[in-house]
């Protein structure tokens, strides 16, 4: 997929020649050109449409996301009550400024699990829908 350079500044807000620049600091900088051309997408999203495939949503906002086991913990707490897991996305927490945790699931969540979710090291807030 190639998006020109004037709809990424236009997104972005910004003037063309900005993009540019930053375009060639990237490729200048071995590390940043390396990082940058070995990123990759990683995949489509169910959460925007869990909801017409009646798929559970559980989103977690941690006090921390360098806290370890936050997953795993919640992936506990469903595999406790047959729940599968479709679909895990992990903001990264260099790359995002509110990184979350979304695990999208093969049915409703429960919303009294919300307190069991909330007893996790780590855990701020939680979202079931």
């Amino acid at each position: 997929l190639e998006v020109s350079i004037s709809e990424v500044a236009r997104v972005a807000k910004v003037d063309r020649r900005t993009v540019t620049q930053t375009i060639k600091f990237i490729e200048a900088d071995p590390e940043l050109s390396i990082i940058f051309r070995h990123l990759r997408s990683a995949g489509h999203s169910l959460k925007d449409v869990a909801k017409h495939l009646n798929l559970g949503v559980v989103e977690i906002t941690p006090t921390s996301a360098k806290i370890p086991g936050i997953l795993a913990n919640s992936a506990k707490i469903l595999a406790e009550r047959n729940i599968s897991i479709r679909q895990a996305l992990v903001d990264d927490p260099e790359l995002s400024p509110e990184p979350k945790l979304v695990l999208i699931a093969e049915k409703k969540i429960p919303g009294e699990l919300i307190p069991e979710f909330l007893k996790i090291k780590g855990v701020e807030k939680v979202s079931v829908y």
